[in-house]
């Protein structure tokens, strides 16, 4: 089973370092921008012209808990199969969240920072989520997949299984070949029936 994070398991934390700050236009995800890059980009420009640091943005996430209903979902998850996290996150952003999740295996990105400022990020690689199904594939493993956003849909078409899960309509409208629901149960009820 391959997850997406933010969306899916825990709260979108650019969204909540926008509420934070009052910063709207980090509010931006990848529910709402398909190029990666660009949002980054964007995202870089906004904590510069802001003097926006990194132990701000990290004061804001040790304050973040999973969603409701999620630690015990992925308990229930990891009780019948092998979970990974696959995020355009980064490592210094998921740290707190793990330990709250029972520190379940996640596979993300770098950012740069250069004493207390974000200068830059590194990609773990170009496509991740999509290649990290293929590699499983070629170690013939059966792939099962949810995400929310526009990152994880290749994601998805890669996987044997795709599911949409906390997906905003216009991503659900956009893709109906994944199923879309809403709560952990129906999504566990998803998965269960693609194991058997």
């Amino acid at each position: 089973m391959t997850l997406d994070l933010e969306g899916v398991l825990v709260p979108e934390i650019w969204i909540a370092v926008a509420e934070r700050t009052g910063i709207d236009a980090l509010r931006r995800t990848t529910r709402d921008e398909p190029d990666y890059d660009v949002l980054m980009r964007g995202r870089l420009e906004l904590l510069d012209q802001h003097d926006l640091t990194m132990s701000t943005i990290a004061e804001v996430i040790g304050g973040l808990s999973p969603l409701d209903g999620a630690r015990e979902f992925l308990d229930s998850l990891r009780s019948i199969t092998q979970v990974l996290l696959l995020s355009d996150t980064f490592e210094q952003f998921g740290q707190p969240l793990m330990r709250q999740l029972g520190f379940p295996t996640l596979i993300c990105h770098r950012l740069i920072v250069d004493g207390d400022r974000v200068v830059d990020y590194r990609l773990r690689m170009p496509d991740q989520k999509r290649c990290a199904v293929e590699a499983l594939h070629r170690l013939n493993y059966r792939v099962i997949a949810a995400g929310d956003s526009y990152n994880d849909m290749a994601m998805l078409a890669e996987a044997d299984a795709g599911f949409l899960f906390h997906a905003p309509e216009s991503i659900a409208t956009k893709f109906p070949q994944f199923p879309a629901v809403d709560e952990y149960d129906e999504l566990l009820e998803l998965i269960i029936g693609q194991l058997t």
